[in-house]
């Protein structure tokens, strides 16, 4: 009988420690898979990001005349304030620059203007040059035959300069 219950805890702790075993390289082996996992993600992400900076934007291409208009555009609003339209106008016209106008719209298209600024910048030459009224101020800055700029900006422009 003793050696039946010998031979049953033998037996017993053999199962035990198989499971022990078993189970362990179960754990073993599901940690591998999930560092491989995650060494596969690693290098998935790291892929993705130099393919990302492999595959960045070209730089815009430009014509020379585009190029060159823009130029203009920067070196007019240096020099004075102008409006949206009448920038277009003076880089399009044969007074002024005589780009083609579609040239002429790219170029005030692809700069960063602040268009208030610039109808503040063209209210002080007029108050420089004379007196204006407030009402004719905004006339002279927003007619056709003036600066062109909108309502709104020949506003801003009068409220600005103290009128």
């Amino acid at each position: 009988m003793k050696k039946i219950i010998t031979t049953a805890l033998v037996a017993a702790t053999a199962v035990a420690a198989l499971s022990a075993c078993s189970s362990v390289a179960n754990s073993s082996n599901a940690a591998g898979k999930t560092h491989q996992a995650a060494t596969t993600g690693n290098k998935t992400k790291a892929q993705a990001t130099t393919a990302k900076k492999t595959k960045a934007p070209a730089a815009p291409k430009y014509t020379v005349a585009q190029q060159n208009a823009i130029e203009s555009a920067h070196s007019y609003l240096d020099l004075s304030g102008f409006s949206r339209t009448g920038l277009i106008q003076q880089l399009s016209s044969k007074a002024g620059e005589g780009f083609k106008v579609a040239d002429a719209v790219f170029a005030v298209n692809h700069i960063k203007v602040d268009w208030n600024k610039e109808a503040v910048e063209s209210a002080k030459s007029y108050l420089q040059m004379g007196g204006f009224s407030r009402a004719s101020l905004i006339q002279q800055l927003s007619s056709k035959a003036g600066e062109q700029f909108t309502l709104a900006q020949a506003t801003y422009a009068a409220n600005h300069v103290g009128l």
